[in-house]
């Protein structure tokens, strides 16, 4: 009887976990679910920046320094996390662009840092929270990206990585058909944050701002935060397979309205 009780408070347990919750998408994610009313564990390597957030939102937000491409870093916030309660929604918002060379001469630590973030990161911390999800009939939420379904010249990189977390995320759903747990992903197109560009070029400004130049209203972080939270509105057996989010001006990477 008492864990019957139990499996039934569980399941109205509304307590998410965000990495990559230092800036951009994760920190908008953070806020949105705080304002939709949701207990928020932020996750990101940054202390500082994960404690003014904290500061900000009060008691609704705590924080565990995190680096998801570390295994002792995230077994540590994990434990911390499951020690504080039971867990309703992971959404993976790490993840970085790095360089927009050709293969031909791109760089290894580039590719290799998309990769050990971008794919293993979300790989480490979905598995070691999986189990406590299904015990909430709770969501893994993926922050994929476009570049993950239509490469583009000088993405071969992040395209890859991004191809690799978005097939991990449909090959999971696939794998827990039956299990009390869902699986989203929402691959975002053209957004304009402070640190995204800037991180790809290497701290070059100029080149970060051209990405933005003459677009007229880019998605914003809020825009994607927004996703999030209505995807893990649904009722626990509405799965929200995918969403696929743009600005309007943006039809696909090759493809963008600017205005002169």
């Amino acid at each position: 009887m008492a864990e019957t009780v139990n499996k039934e408070i569980n399941k109205t347990v509304r307590r998410a976990v965000v990495t990559g919750a230092s800036s951009g998408i994760g920190a908008a994610t953070v806020r949105a679910l705080v304002a939709d009313g949701w207990q928020v564990v932020a996750l990101a390597r940054r202390e500082e920046r994960l404690a003014a957030l904290a500061g900000e939102l009060g008691g609704a937000c705590t924080y565990h320094v995190c680096d998801v491409t570390d295994e002792a870093s995230t077994q540590a916030a994990v434990d911390a996390v499951l020690a504080g309660g039971p867990v309703k929604a992971l959404v993976n918002c790490a993840g970085a662009a790095i360089g927009k060379d050709p293969v031909a001469t791109a760089s290894l630590d580039d590719w290799r840092d998309m990769y050990e973030l971008n794919v293993l990161g979300t790989l480490r911390i979905t598995q070691k929270l999986l189990p406590a999800l299904k015990e909430t009939e709770g969501t893994v939420l993926v922050i994929s990206s476009t570049a993950g379904i239509e490469p583009y010249e000088g993405g071969a990189g992040y395209c890859a990585s991004k191809f690799a977390e978005r097939v991990m995320a449909r090959v999971l759903r696939l794998e827990q058909i039956g299990e009390p747990v869902r699986i989203v992903d929402i691959s975002p197109g053209m957004v304009a944050t402070d640190e995204f560009s800037l991180k790809r070029f290497h701290g070059d400004e100029a080149k970060a701002a051209a990405v933005y130049a003459g677009v007229p209203s880019p998605l914003k972080a809020e825009d994607i935060a927004e996703c999030v939270r209505w995807a893990l509105a649904q009722p626990d057996t509405v799965d929200i397979d995918s969403i696929v989010v743009r600005p309007r001006a943006e039809g696909s990477y090759t493809k963008v309205y600017r205005e002169r």
